[in-house]
């Protein structure tokens, strides 16, 4: 049975222990977080085109701007909105769609409707993520830290106006469903001193890490280590410390277990992900068991 130990978690991101496993199961979470994590993003615009003219100035705004609608729609989609996974289902799925065409599929129960209505300065005005106000809920509304996303800029006489429609996808099918940034594994490491006399090269630096730090000639801490690691670049190839250092310090993997780290790209919380990676893991694997049942 895996074991999982959190060693650092924020909002957005999530490092972690895994013990009594292998490389096989590290890979499958990371890859099943990439391509198989639902999320909600942007994946059709309707842009309202013509003109508009001001009551007050009279002054008449055309749907014209200084980059295409379609750079502007692809802006859009790498946007993070909001998920709630009990919330919605996915655009097939929605029994709404019964009796319609495709492009008419969508209803409340599988799609979140942002609208924005922009009009152009002068000095010119900057359209972010801010301008998107959503036709629903204020929970699926842009989560402020992500509102000052710019999208484009219009100037005198310019307008933009349209409506974003954000469904479920998963990365497989594209990059903008893809929740996550960084997966990474490593084997967790231990540094051992070897040749202490000459380890003293790297403490006269007066780093973070001291030899106080070792115990009986080792270090574990899984924090401490990562920050050892980066301080060995100050004794190794490439400076002239190298030949004094002499390997002073070796390292070597712990069997069975990995740091595993990630960041969300804040459509939901690091936690969120990694329990959908694990709903989506138990699903496959049960369907593989199912398949070696029938078969043997």
């Amino acid at each position: 049975m895996v074991k999982i130990e959190i060693i650092e978690e924020r909002d957005n991101h999530l490092t972690m222990l895994l013990k009594d496993t292998d490389r096989a199961l590290a890979s499958a979470l990371r890859r099943t977080l990439m391509s198989d994590v639902s999320k909600m993003a942007i994946h059709k615009v309707r842009f309202e085109l013509g003109t508009v003219e001001d009551n007050n100035t009279g002054e008449v705004f055309e749907s014209v701007g200084s980059i295409p609608d379609e750079v502007v729609a692809h802006r859009l989609a790498m946007v993070p909105i909001p998920t709630f996974h009990e919330d919605f289902c996915f655009l097939e799925d929605d029994p709404a769609n019964d009796g319609l065409p495709r492009d008419e599929w969508g209803s409340p129960a599988s799609q979140v409707i942002y609208h924005c209505s922009v009009r152009g300065t002068e000095e010119g005005n900057l359209v972010t993520a801010r301008d998107l106000n959503v036709l629903g809920e204020d929970k699926l509304q842009i989560p402020d830290e992500y509102r000052a996303i710019p999208i484009t800029k219009l100037f005198a006489g310019q307008y933009l106006e349209f409506y974003a429609y954000a469904v479920l996808g998963r990365g497989r099918d594209h990059a903008k469903w893809n929740p996550v940034a960084g997966v990474s594994f490593t084997a967790r490491r231990i540094a051992k001193i070897e040749k202490p006399r000459k380890a003293k090269v790297l403490w006269d630096l007066d780093l973070g890490i001291t030899s106080k730090d070792f115990k009986s000639g080792k270090l574990d801490d899984i924090q401490k280590v990562e920050l050892l690691l980066r301080e060995m670049h100050h004794v190794g190839d490439g400076t002239a410390r190298i030949a004094d250092f002499d390997d002073a310090i070796t390292f070597e993997n712990v069997p069975g277990e990995f740091i595993f780290s990630y960041d969300t790209d804040g459509s939901m919380s690091a936690r969120t992900a990694f329990n959908e990676a694990c709903k989506e893991l138990a699903v496959r694997f049960a369907g593989i068991t199912f398949q070696f049942s029938e078969t043997l």
